[in-house]
């Protein structure tokens, strides 16, 4: 009786960290579409939106002289928008409901106390680090958006995502009883290569983003097609170097297909990861011929978050007895099917 109620409790940690890390990504979404609409500070003050919990829904409700009394960094705001107000309050309803799932999350994880303490630690971990993202989100307000404190808010988030997906993976690290891979030190390396390289895309995402923000304001929205001629380098390095990520992507899918056995896990979701950089890349190149849709920008930036997610998923899956402690049983059987 005993080991079927802590069989329950995994089950239902894995399946509500399941919910907890798609919701992150929907956060990650919800900031794409903020960044995309140029509502970042359609709520000048944090924690409260014009001073209120519940925003104004007309100018009519602030006060005449509201841009002095929410000015920014000595700044006047922006003439108020309902709708910039109200996509980003709805952005930090979003990043409060993150905070209960994972919160929630940490309580489903207190059985693991005993069993698998790690399992609880980075539950634990996740919710310290949510706390911390909160944090940094009020700094990107009152800071007017810098373009430094927007990255780290980003990279946060994926940090977030990672520590998660490691929890739940090890939260149920007895069904994990593939072989492990051949060549498995050379897979590593590979791996430390492509996550670090979609780093450091995402990062120069995030800073041919902020690019576009300052062409916004001076070209305005009438005239997006004309926003790419203005880009620098850094959008150009992006979108070349998206090829070399792809390729080398490929190459690394080829090892882990060559190394592991025709069931694994692996092979399944490096499949997943370049069916997402195929379309990743696909939505980068529509973005660079058509002036930049507004309702693409925030896919794209979900999309390269998902290819973070995946790239690390397969790490845990193919050092799944290293680093997740599951059981491995390789036979010399097996490392005949994998090499042949």
């Amino acid at each position: 009786m005993k080991k079927e109620k802590t069989t329950n409790n995994g089950n239902l940690y894995r399946k509500f960290g399941i919910i907890t890390i798609i919701a992150v990504f929907f956060l990650i979404l919800v900031g794409g579409i903020v960044r995309s609409t140029g509502a970042g500070m359609g709520c000048p003050d944090w924690p409260k939106c014009f001073g209120t919990w519940v925003p104004p829904t007309d100018v009519s409700q602030l006060p005449a002289d509201y841009k002095t009394i929410f000015a920014v960094q000595g700044r006047e705001i922006a003439d108020f928008s309902v709708f910039k107000t109200w996509v980003e309050y709805t952005n930090r309803l979003v990043g409060v409901l993150i905070g209960f799932l994972i919160f929630l999350t940490l309580l489903f994880s207190l059985p693991f106390r005993k069993t698998d303490p790690t399992v609880t630690s980075f539950s634990f971990l996740a919710f310290v680090l949510v706390g911390f993202e909160g944090w940094l989100g009020s700094k990107v307000v009152s800071t007017d958006l810098h373009p430094v404190l927007i990255t780290v808010h980003m990279l946060v988030a994926l940090i977030i995502v990672g520590v998660l997906i490691y929890a739940v993976a090890r939260s149920h690290k007895k069904d994990l009883t593939y072989q492990d891979p051949t060549n498995l030190n050379q897979l590593n390396k590979w791996i430390a290569i492509i996550l670090s390289l979609s780093f450091l895309q995402i990062i120069m995402g995030t800073q041919v983003r902020e690019a576009i923000d300052i062409i916004a304001k001076t070209l305005g929205e009438e005239q997006r097609n004309l926003w790419i001629d203005e880009l620098g380098m850094t959008f150009y390095f992006h979108r070349s170097f998206s090829i070399v990520v792809g390729i080398l992507n490929i190459m690394f899918v080829q090892r882990v297909i060559k190394n592991t056995a025709p069931k694994h896990p692996a092979r399944l979701w490096s499949k997943v990861m370049l069916a997402l950089i195929g379309i990743v890349v696909l939505s980068g190149a529509i973005m660079g011929h058509f002036g930049i849709p507004a309702v693409l920008q925030p896919v794209h930036l979900l999309l390269g978050s998902l290819i973070v997610g995946c790239q690390f998923y397969i790490a845990l899956l193919v050092n799944h007895s290293r680093v997740l402690g599951s059981n491995s049983n390789s036979t010399l059987k097996y490392q005949h099917q994998a090499t042949t």
